[in-house]
């Protein structure tokens, strides 16, 4: 299992576009992959549970993956939030 925490840094959060952007790179890995906020955990490959957990400035998200690809699939999950500018 690969896993890493991140401090989101956009002004608005994890808003729509962003979450999307996660979601669909996500999907592209054959891993499970899970988004942990606050202590409630979602799968990262599903727009509506990555939304519900509404992820603002400052917070604390854990990414973690298992499976195959889980390596590859945090690496790339990374790359997605610093391009973005979401966290660090």
């Amino acid at each position: 299992m690969a896993e890493k925490t991140f401090t989101v840094t956009s002004e608005s959060g994890i808003h729509a576009r962003p979450a999307t952007t996660l979601v669909n790179k996500a999907g592209k890995f054959s891993s499970d992959i899970e988004l942990e906020h606050k202590g409630k955990t979602v799968n990262l490959k599903s727009i509506m549970g990555v939304m519900s957990l509404g992820i603002q400035q400052g917070s604390e998200i854990t990414i973690k993956a298992n499976g195959n690809d889980a390596d590859e699939a945090l690496s790339a999950l990374t790359d997605v939030l610093k391009q973005e500018g979401l966290a660090e």
